[in-house]
Order: C-alpha cells, then structure tokens, then sequence
C-alpha cells in the first residue's frame, strides 16, 4: 500500500510534467509560426490559428465537463466589451511577434518574448504598487541579458528584436487586462471572445497588408495547425488540468521553459545557432524570468486566468 507520500509525490511529478509539456509545445510554436510564412504573410497566418484555436476553445462558451467542470458559467455584463479589449490587445501583442519572426531567430523571439513577466510588475510599479527588490534584479538581468542576446558587435539590433520587445510590452498589458477581467466576466468566455476578436482583425489586416491565396493557406496548413489546434486547443487543456493543483507561482516557473524550447526547436528543426554569446544572454534572461516570478503564493485565492494564445496560452505563455 503506497504512502500518502509517495502518492503527493506522484501527483506532483505528473502535474509538472504536464506543464512542461505545455511549455515545450508553447515554444516550438514558434518553428511553426516561422515555417508558415514560407507561402503565407504574417497577418494571415496569424488570423487563420487564432480562428482556428477559437473555434477549438468554443464549445466551452457553454459546455464545462471535464477538466472545466470547476469553472462553471458566469454570466456578466460587459463581457462582449471586455472581450473585444482584449482581442484588440491580443491582436497587437501577437502580430507584433510574427511579424518580428521575420527580422530575428526563432530562439530570439522565445526568450525576448518571455520577458513580459518581468515587464509585469514594473507596469504594476508605475500603477502605483510596490515592487520589490528582487523583480528590480531582473529588471537588470534581463536588460543584461538582452544585449547579449540581441545587440551585435556592431552595436546594431536586428529590427525584428525590436518588435519583439514591443510585443513582451504588450504581452504584459494583456496579463494585467486578463488579471482585471477574469474577476468580473467568465475567462473561458472571454478567451473565446479575444481569439475571435484578434482573428477577425488580422484578417482584415492581411487583406489591406498582403496577398492572400486559398493555396497558400493550404500549404500553410500544417504549421497553422500547430498553432491554432496544439498551442490553443491542446496546450490550453493542459494548462488547465496540470494547474488545477500546481502553486501559481511553481507553474510560471516551469512555464518559462518556453523559451529554451524554442531554441531547441530552432535549433533542430531550422538549423539555428544563436552562438555562445547568444546562449549567455539567453541564460541571464531565463535568470531574470525565474528571479521575477519566485516570490511566496498569496495567502487568497487567484481569480482564474485566460490562457495565452502563444502564444503565450493567452495569459500564461505570450
């Protein structure tokens, strides 16, 4: 007969290895975004995964069995109008980061993405609420990690690092809209909303932005898969089966593995090397990540949270 022990113990190695399932898929996400741009733009892929994860995530616009049953239907006021401001967030966030694909490496876009966790509470400084001492060691890791990652020995930085970085900034306003939202309106029905949102403004931008084809689309079709049914549809289940008994705090750890993913995926998939010095500031990003979201779990409960469309799930992995 197994202690209650060892089964506590089983329990934990299985949620853990849930999340960093959901990270690892997360991160090759981003192969998948890059490789689909080799016969559509970035508007139209982007809107065709986002459509493709709304209509993946929409039968829970009513139905909660299974690993939703603890998140029963909520109706609110307000929840279209919500929605629609983070789909308009969200819409920003994750073109910002498939157009940057095309100006900077796969294993770039992971780790630069992955710094909205640290630019979170400086956000929340500026709002007015303190931010420890700590979350400012990131805030220097992360800046240190940055030029090593980013700037060249030319003291140029690739454009696509830019708009990288421009998304992190948007990928945090989007995780403090979700913290404010999900309080007062349904999350899942608000995940609906914002994939419907941002998907239907993509297609209007890739239908002024660049040409669009049935076959290229067709083509597409694989890498738009894994973004919209694995990051979405598959990832999104994960996260919410594997958190229902992780510490918040525990599961954004694991989930900042994102970014290593995405340098292995580059790295096998499209023959990636980001290079010693590259790796070095990759290393003092994922410092900074984890030294930003190390901190005890909060005596009260957390509202729950809308998964990042990782893109990042939606508040979870941009």
């Amino acid at each position: 007969m197994s202690s209650p022990h060892r089964s506590d113990t089983r329990s934990t190695l299985r949620t853990d290895l849930l999340m960093l399932l959901t990270a690892a898929i997360w991160g090759s996400t981003f192969v998948a975004q890059q490789m689909g741009m080799d016969t559509v733009g970035p508007f139209t892929y982007t809107a065709a995964r986002l459509l493709l994860g709304a209509l993946m995530v929409a039968p829970l616009w009513f139905w909660r069995g299974g690993p939703f049953a603890a998140m029963p239907v909520v109706e609110s006021r307000g929840c279209l109008g919500a929605g629609v401001l983070l789909g308009l967030v969200l819409f920003i966030a994750i073109n910002l980061q498939q157009v940057g694909l095309l100006g900077t490496s796969v294993s770039n876009a992971g780790f630069i993405t992955g710094l909205y966790v640290v630019v979170v509470p400086v956000l929340m400084r500026l709002g007015g609420a303190s931010v420890s001492a700590q979350v400012w060691g990131a805030v220097l890791l992360s800046a240190a990690g940055l030029y090593f990652l980013s700037v060249k020995p030319d003291a140029s930085i690739a454009p696509g690092d830019w708009l990288q970085l421009g998304g992190a900034m948007m990928w945090a306003v989007h995780v403090l809209l979700v913290g404010h939202l999900a309080r007062r309106h349904d999350p899942l029905r608000l995940s609906v909303l914002q994939y419907l949102v941002a998907g239907a403004l993509s297609w209007v931008a890739a239908l002024v932005r660049e040409p669009v084809s049935l076959d290229g689309i067709l083509q597409a079709g694989g890498a738009i898969a894994w973004g919209g049914i694995l990051s979405i549809g598959v990832a999104y289940t994960l996260q919410v089966i594997a958190q229902r008994d992780a510490k918040a705090s525990h599961a954004a750890i694991i989930y900042s593995s994102e970014g290593v993913f995405s340098a292995i995926g580059g790295w096998l998939v499209l023959g990636e090397s980001i290079g010693l010095r590259g790796w070095s500031g990759a290393g003092l990003l994922l410092a900074a990540m984890l030294l930003a979201q190390w901190q005890r779990e909060p005596k009260t409960p957390e509202a729950p949270e809308v998964p990042k469309a990782q893109d990042k799930p939606v508040a979870a992995s941009p």
